[in-house]
This record gives structure tokens, sequence and C-alpha cells, in this order.
């Protein structure tokens, strides 16, 4: 082997290489993440885990690389093996865990098995458990992997000059660093509104160039560099493969998860879409169900029971319906409820703008059938010329509409679960206090609230933050809504007679005909068991910062389901 001085053209080289390398692994990083979050629902959760659980396997493949003898061919061999790894690892994750999911079915069929008899317990419940962690098992092996790429490189640094090199690992880590930046930023700005496989197979197609580059240049110092540049066409004909046909095979792998047919998904800055359809027969109308990152969002067979408990009872607690402010429901049908009251202006504030547009205009993105179905379920609502829709996050865009002096005779919180400590901000204290703000002296909120069934202390807690915040009656009810099971609201009043007092007055519904939601049931909604706030002092507030009610949540639905009032 001929001894060569490093150069700049290699030194730029190498270390241009291994800034690319570092921003193929932080979105290596972030697709698995952000993968595992939506198959295992928690997303916070799982990104801290898959970062937490890289770091460490890339610490360890640091200490492995000292066992690589030549440099050249461990690092050639390596990004070889990174770029299939990182292709290919959502990919078979999707197909593993949609197999364990329609494995019963196929062996009820195979067995001419009633499906109510289908195998679901044991080992077949074991391997779908342990599929759904399959992100994790990839993110320690690609972690090790690419924790060897900076040791090898310094030493591919060192051995091409001539003498020692000062500051070799600062320089390495330098690229690295701004390596993973740029990464970062190509994460947020772009990768976020593709398809996860599509960015995958773009990945590891840079990550294949750049070893390809490596192997080219260092052709003489690498053993076997033929074999290489074989596997290195073998992965192109798969990378190309994977970005033509990937997509479509993933979405097929995911839909076997949904028991209904998947007629639509999308991803978008924010959350995976999910639309499903179930064909109930020529008497009975098709359900439509959307899931949000894998959580059941509404389904068009039960969706009026959710949304007329969130929006009538408040509605008609108000004196005046001039002014409403719905914070979240970007898919409409709390707006179509709240314009059965004949408002002036609707103001809607939704973070994700293609989710609005999506139900918004149902026929850019669904076949016709199903576009029809979307605008009936909604009653077009989002193009109504007294909806005004504001993209924003609800904590800050509170601030900007308190600048514009804006107040609502009704508020309506429609916003998911507290699943995530960024959504537990928007039950919190402060921005609470915020809404108190935006409110008529004589106005009402209501707050979608979680389960009182599967989560009562979160939904207590609900309430209490509520009061804490400074309104000045806080009730809560709650209903069955076939879907979710037992579901609950809060609501309250700024100043004056409380909600319940209010709705005890009205004989019959002001201004609107509804036909499903009697006054009697919204009346028996507000009875609870007589011990169900027996520990409501201990129950604490979701001061700001805190995280208490998402820790509630959490642990509530953790326990899944059988739970009791008297949790």
């Amino acid at each position: 082997m001929t001894q060569r001085h490093l150069g700049k053209l290699d030194d730029a080289l190498l270390l241009g290489i291994m800034t690319i390398l570092a921003g193929c692994g932080l979105i290596y990083e972030y697709l698995l993440s952000h993968y595992a979050g939506r198959i295992l629902g928690a997303m916070e959760a799982a990104i801290f885990t898959m970062i937490g659980l890289m770091i460490v396997s890339m610490g360890l493949g640091a200490f492995a690389a000292r066992k690589v003898r030549c440099a050249f061919s461990g690092f050639a061999v390596l990004e070889l093996s990174v770029a299939i790894l990182g292709s290919i690892a959502i990919l078979l994750t999707a197909a593993i865990i949609g197999a364990t999911q329609i494995l019963p079915s196929l062996i009820a069929d195979t067995y001419g098995l009633p499906q109510e008899m289908a195998p679901s317990g044991g080992l077949l419940a074991t391997a779908q458990k342990w599929a759904q962690y399959l992100p994790y098992v990839w993110g320690v092996i690609l972690g090790w992997l690419i924790g060897m790429e900076i040791p090898l490189i310094a030493r591919v640094r060192q051995d091409l000059a001539s003498e020692h090199l000062k500051h070799n690992a600062g320089t390495i880590y330098g690229a690295d660093y701004i390596g993973a930046g740029i990464g970062a930023a190509i994460w947020v700005i772009w990768m976020l509104t593709i398809d996860t496989q599509t960015a995958a197979a773009m990945t590891a197609t840079v990550n294949l160039i750049a070893g390809l580059v490596f192997l080219w240049r260092y052709w003489s110092y690498i053993r076997r560099p033929r074999l290489l540049l074989l596997g290195h066409g073998l992965a192109a004909i798969l990378l190309a493969t994977l970005a033509l046909q990937g997509p479509d095979w993933q979405r097929q792998f995911n839909n076997l998860l949904y028991q209904d047919k998947v007629v639509f998904q999308q991803a978008t800055r924010f959350q995976q879409m999910v639309l499903t359809e179930r064909q109930m027969g020529a008497q009975t109308n098709t359900v439509y169900s959307l899931y949000l990152n894998g959580r059941l969002q509404f389904s068009s067979q039960d969706e009026h029971v959710y949304h007329s408990f969130l929006v009538h009872p408040a509605m008609a607690a108000s004196p005046r319906h001039d002014n409403i402010l719905i914070i979240g429901g970007g898919d409409g049908l709390a707006l179509k409820q709240v314009l059965k009251w004949q408002p002036k202006q609707v103001t809607l504030m939704d973070l994700d703008q293609q989710l609005v547009n999506t139900f918004a205009h149902p026929e850019r993105y669904f076949s016709i059938g199903v576009a029809k179905a979307i605008t009936h379920l909604t009653g077009d609502a989002l193009n109504d010329p007294r909806a005004k829709v504001i993209y924003a996050d609800a904590f800050n865009g509170a601030d900007d509409l308190i600048r514009q002096q804006r107040f609502y005779d009704t508020i309506i919180v429609d916003l998911p679960d507290p699943s995530h400590p960024d959504i537990n901000k928007v039950y919190s204290d402060q921005f609470y206090a915020k809404l108190k703000h935006l409110l008529n002296a004589d106005g009402v909120i209501a707050v979608q609230s979680t389960s009182p069934y599967h989560a009562r202390k979160a939904f207590i807690s609900v309430a209490k933050t509520l009061d804490a915040a400074g309104f000045s009656a806080v009730q809560q009810y709650h209903h069955n809504v076939p879907s979710f099971g037992e579901w609950g609201w809060s609501i309250a009043t700024k100043t004056g007679p409380s909600p319940q007092q209010r709705l005890s007055a009205l004989s019959e519904w002001p201004k609107i005909n509804e036909a499903w939601l009697t006054l009697d049931m919204v009346h028996a909604s507000f009875a609870f068991p007589g011990d169900f706030y027996w520990d409501k002092q201990a129950i604490k507030v979701n001061h700001f910062g805190s995280n208490q009610l998402y820790q509630y949540h959490q642990q509530a639905w953790a326990k899944g389901q059988g739970l009791n009032f008297n949790e």
C-alpha cells in the first residue's frame, strides 16, 4: 500500500462525507421515532426512548469500532450496511406488524372457524405486542452502526496523514454536529410532509452515494473493492425499487392494522391521517372513521353524540350566539353543530392546515363517493361564509386574539386528549386564563375532558384547572359515545348563574330544532355516582409546565379497560 499525504482534497472529501452521514443518521433517528410514535400512539415517549436507545447504541458502536482492523474497508462496508438497513427498517416493521394482525383471521379462514373464534391469545398476542417495538430494535442496530462512523473516519484521516493530526477528533465531531443540524432542518422543513418510506429511501440513497464516493476515492486501500462495488449496485436496485413501490407496500401493510378498509391516508406536518370505510349493507349508511396517529378521532355512526353534547349545552347556556370561538375541531364537525345556532361569525383555530383543507375540500383528496359522504357528514361547514379559520397553535394563537381585543359569547374547546406534553399545555391553567379573557362576561366555555370512566382523575383535573383559571362556576357532565365509551365534558361560566342553572331554566332548545339531543338527556348527563368525586381535593390542578394532566392521562389509559368510577 502506497503512503499518501492527507491533502486538501482528501480532507474536504472526508469531512464532507462525515457531514452528510451525520445528517442521514439524524434523519434515520427521527424516521424511526416518528414511526414508532404513530404505531404505539405515544409520540413523546417514543421519540425520547428512540433517542436514548440510539445514543447508547452509538456509544457501544464507537467502542466496537476499535475491533475493525482496516478502517478503509470497515467504513465502506459500514455505509453499505447503514444504507440497506435504513431503507428497509420501516417497511419490514410495517410488514411484520401487519402480518401479526392478520394472522388470526388467516388461521380462522384456513380451518373454517368463525371470526369470533379466531385465535387471539398466547403466542399470537405476544407476537402482536412485541412486533410494535421493532422500530426500537432497528434503532439499536442502526445506532450501533452509526456510532462506528466517527472513529473509523478519524482513523482514515490519520492513516492518510504523514504525521500525527492535531485536533483530529474535534474536527470530525465539528463536521458531525453541523451535519446533524442540517439533517434536522431537512426533516422539519421537508421530510415531515412526505411518506416515511419515501423519506427512508431518499436518505439511504444519499448514504449509499457517500459510501460509493468513498469506495471510488480509496479503492486501493479497500479489501475486495469489486465485491463492495457489486454490493452497492445491488443496493441501488433495492433503493430504486423501494422508492417506486415502497410507499404503496407500506400503505398496504399499514392498512392491515385497521379493521375497516382504508380509503385515504396522508402525512401532514403534525400527524398521520387515516380514513377508513365500513360497508354496512344496502339499507345502512357506510361508516367512515378518522384516525390521527393511530387514534380514533370520530366515527360517522356516532360523531353526532359527541359533538352534540360538546356544543349544544354551552350554546344553550349562553345568552347570545353572535361570535363563537372553536379551538381545534379541524374536521368541521363541531362547527356544523355551532352553525345551527345562526351565529354571525365563528372563528375556528386549528394547527393543522392540511387536515382542515382535507375536510373543507374533500373532492380534492377522496374518490367521488367518499367526498360526497364527507361533505354530507360535515354539512360543508368549513366553507360557510360565517366561518373564519385561523391556522395557529392554540396556546400562542389565543394571545393574538387577545391583542386584537376579540371577545366571544361561547368558546368550544375540541382538542385531542392530553396524551402528549405539547397538548398538555392547552389544558393548563395558563391557557384557560387566556380563554377566560376572551370570553364575554356572561359567556360559557365547554371543554372536551376525556373519559370519566377510564381516566377519572384526568377528567376531574380538567375541571379543577378551569376553576383555578378563574371561572366562577365549573361543572361536568358525561354520556356514552359508542365508539369511545363513556365520555365527559366540562362547562363553565365567567360570571352569573352556573351552566346547569341556566339550562334548568329552559323548557326547549332556543333557536334550533335539535331532534336527537333532548334537554332531559342533558340534565341527566350532569349526574354522577355518589362517590365519583370522593378524592377531588387530592387531585391536582394542571399548572402550566407541570404536565400533571398528561401524567394522569397516561397512568389511567395504561391500565387498559375494565376500570370503575372508584379508580
